[in-house]
């Protein structure tokens, strides 16, 4: 069966596009990733410097670039760093390039005044931005606002977080995909036997955890090596056989 690959072209900031270029669906509505301003009523403007990237059957577009400063949108993961607390919010470090972005307190599962996350400077956080634009700060929430259910966001207790370029965090997000540039090493590791767990966050932050310190440095090394590298997924099965033997 044959797969229908993304287009990809290169685009620097403030380049127009051709409207041919931006996918359309009858019943879907396109979907803006990062690296893309929308500028009413209909054009799409970029960010940064990247790949153009279009997903036909999702209806979505956006830029894949490995720049070091992330740039929050609406949507994102993000694995952060509470820096300090105010009577109502958390303030929370997603990279070194932007300012603090906002946690309400109330924004997490369950929450009330009484039973509100106690965290401390140093926390860590897996969350989802809420709000983005350039006239204020970010704003994360840990709950989804559609099911009042954490769906695996909140607080990050103990682990490892590694940093990673910002093409590895979202390719690492899509790995179940068909994208080209697929990243395998995670379910190698996982079916080789080591037992751990994961979030990724678009900032370019990998968050590992397992009973074993040797597992959560195993796998931080493995991506981060696959990402430096830009291993192929034969280079990555190479890559985590070598690995499980040094463990073993």
């Amino acid at each position: 069966m044959a797969i229908e690959k993304s287009e990809r072209i290169l685009v620097l900031p403030g380049d127009k596009l051709d409207h041919t270029l931006i996918p359309s669906h009858p019943k879907k509505a396109l979907r803006l990733g990062p690296g893309l301003r929308h500028i009413p009523p209909n054009e799409l403007v970029p960010t940064v410097a990247g790949q153009l990237v279009t997903d036909h059957r999702k209806n979505s577009i956006w830029i894949e670039y490995n720049g070091g400063r992330y740039v929050p949108t609406v949507g994102d993961l993000v694995i952060g760093t509470v820096h300090h607390s105010a009577t109502d919010y958390f303030y929370v470090q997603l990279s070194g390039y932007t300012s603090n972005a906002v946690l309400p307190q109330l924004a997490f599962e369950m929450a009330t005044k009484k039973t509100r996350p106690n965290l401390s400077p140093g926390s860590l956080v897996y969350a989802r931005v809420s709000l983005a634009n350039r006239h204020m700060d970010p704003e994360l929430e840990c709950v989804s606002p559609t099911t009042g259910k954490a769906e695996g966001l909140g607080p990050l207790n103990e682990g490892m977080v590694f940093e990673v370029s910002l093409g590895m965090a979202r390719r690492l997000l899509m790995r179940k995909s068909v994208e080209e540039g697929k990243v395998v090493v995670l379910e190698e590791l996982g079916a080789a036997g080591l037992a751990f767990e994961t979030a990724v966050g678009r900032n370019g932050k990998v968050w590992v955890n397992s009973e074993k310190t040797k597992v959560v440095l195993a796998v931080g090394r493995a991506v981060k090596e696959t990402d430096e590298k830009n291993l192929s997924i034969e280079q990555q099965k190479k890559l985590v056989r070598r690995l499980i033997k040094e463990l073993n």
